[in-house]
């Protein structure tokens, strides 16, 4: 019985150590680790690379977002909508982010207690999903409103608290 027990934890050991960071991201947005059907290839975009990605991004979020009865989000500004990047945008906020309050407050909790600064990507799709819970806000009325505001505050102390780590970081 104890060699039985002892296998199954060094089994369970070296499943665990052997598991790729891909994986630990999962938890946050498990979304973008589903393959993508036109390819073999991850649906894991990043918009920032650079501070134009940064800039681009800006103005996506400026030229006024169009968000449809099915909760697709697109971009009204037809010029902005044809970039390469705006192809990226529409994956991470159509296939990635959540929608769901049920989903948005997992997310919220998951990263109350994250143990480490997020990744660059990871940061990107918590504001992205800020935004959209900001939008949900401002659209419901009632006990709802008060729920997706009480999300995008959530959110907010997340993102506070992961730049005042990464903050905390840099002054050590």
């Amino acid at each position: 019985m104890l060699w039985k027990t002892l296998v199954l934890l060094l089994f369970y050991y070296s499943a665990h150590a052997t598991v790729s960071h891909r994986w630990s991201r999962a938890m946050l947005f498990p979304a973008a680790q589903r393959f993508k059907r036109s390819s073999a290839a991850f649906l894991n975009p990043v918009l920032q690379n650079s501070l134009e990605d940064v800039v681009l991004l800006y103005e996506f979020l400026l030229a006024e977002l169009d968000i449809d009865k099915g909760q697709r989000i697109s971009i009204k500004d037809e010029e902005l909508a044809s970039l390469r990047k705006a192809a990226e945008f529409d994956t991470i906020c159509n296939e990635i982010i959540p929608k769901s309050i049920t989903e948005i407050r997992r997310l919220s909790s998951r990263l109350s207690s994250y143990p480490r600064v997020l990744k660059k990507e990871d940061f990107e799709r918590t504001v992205l999903t800020m935004v959209y819970t900001a939008y949900r806000a401002a659209q419901s009325q009632g006990h709802q409103k008060d729920t997706w505001a009480e999300s995008f505050v959530n959110l907010y102390k997340a993102l506070k608290n992961d730049l005042m780590l990464s903050y905390n970081k840099q002054t050590s």
